[in-house]
């Protein structure tokens, strides 16, 4: 018996993309557009391409990374004490289009727009292709 897992809908204003902050590994996605034929011109229905296991898109905001462990040195008291979280930064940049498993990924909704939010383990490949979003 599969689980169905209800999709998840946010409705922000575009210049609320903006203060969107991705939190840990995990990155936005804007999923390409799918194709509508096949190779040999036959039309495909709706649908057809949500249920491929692997899915392409654009990387729209990337989390800081894999969080590292502080390292007390209360043993050290002449060295300044630094609450900030440090982080191992992920390998995606904005721009990069993504090849990702489809069932690791979480669906959000922007001004009528498709996102995709995945963690950096789902992310199978990478198209690093440096103008795309400038």
């Amino acid at each position: 018996m599969s689980a169905i897992i209800p999709e998840m809908s946010v409705f922000l204003d575009e210049k609320d993309l903006q203060k969107l902050i991705v939190i840990g590994d995990r990155i936005l996605i804007k999923p390409k557009t799918p194709q509508s034929k096949t190779k040999s011109g036959l039309f495909l229905p709706p649908g057809v391409n949500e249920n491929e296991k692997v899915q392409i898109g654009y990387v729209v905001k990337v989390g800081p990374g894999y969080p590292i462990p502080s390292i007390n040195d209360s043993d050290e008291p002449w060295k300044n004490i630094n609450d900030e979280p440090k982080y191992v930064p992920l390998q995606l940049k904005k721009g990069d289009q993504a090849v990702y498993l489809q069932n690791s990924a979480i669906e959000l909704e922007f001004n009528n727009e498709k996102y995709i939010v995945v963690p950096q383990s789902a992310i199978l490949l990478l198209l690093r292709d440096d103008g795309f979003l400038e």
